[in-house]
């Protein structure tokens, strides 16, 4: 368990709330505005109203007693880079901050952020990826170029072991789990047979994932 701050309840700001609590985090969140506060009382452990770009009223919250503060601030990117910075001016321990443009991004990154979430982008990728390839049911990018795919298995592939296919040798990819009806087996040796009904979860470089399956 992890006490968290959170400043900024929009949208997206409750959204992480809510997953917060389910995680079992302590959550104090935080906002200017009331009726925003009212919305996420029921699952945060406590909640402020407040400006987070007054030094003041940040330093009342005792910022550095948190081991996470997440900033989703939207409405405003000027508030949202004032309050990553005076954040860390007052010795919070991380900083998550969220961005809406790439120019965002780098600000927020060189004014105090240890790490920026940009859930519009990573999100249209997610889309563009998952919605054009009629055999990709899910994908995760992990940077660097790689990625997990959740991809149907080939046809010609059916029947056949791991050690027979060698996709590791061949394009580098690592076959990661086989995923069938919710069930997940992350068993897997070079004898696993590939059969009907099951998806594989791959790990590997995105472009050698699209020539191995043809994306």
């Amino acid at each position: 368990m992890k006490s968290v701050l959170l400043i900024g309840l929009g949208l997206f700001g409750q959204h992480v709330a809510h997953k917060l609590s389910s995680l079992g985090h302590e959550i104090l969140a935080v906002d200017t505005d009331e009726n925003r506060i009212n919305t996420v009382l029921p699952i945060v452990t406590g909640a402020q109203i407040g400006d987070s770009t007054d030094p003041e009223f940040l330093k009342s919250i005792g910022v550095s007693n948190f081991d996470l503060c997440i900033v989703t601030i939207a409405n405003s990117f000027q508030n949202s880079l004032e309050t990553t910075s005076l954040l860390k001016e007052l010795g919070a321990r991380k900083v998550i901050s969220r961005a809406s443009t790439d120019i965002h991004e780098k600000f927020l990154l060189r004014n105090g952020a240890d790490e920026v979430v940009y859930p519009e982008k990573q999100l249209a990728s997610w889309v563009a990826i998952k919605y054009t390839s009629d055999h990709v049911f899910d994908y995760i990018e992990l940077g660097d170029n790689y990625s997990i795919f959740e991809i149907e298995i080939p046809r010609e592939w059916l029947g056949k072991t791991v050690g027979d296919l060698d996709i590791r040798k061949k394009y580098g990819i690592n076959i990661m789990a086989l995923k069938a009806n919710g069930n997940i087996n992350m068993s897997i040796t070079p004898d696993t047979i590939l059969s009907e009904n099951f998806n594989m979860l791959v790990l590997g470089e995105e472009k050698s994932i699209r020539k191995c399956f043809k994306l």
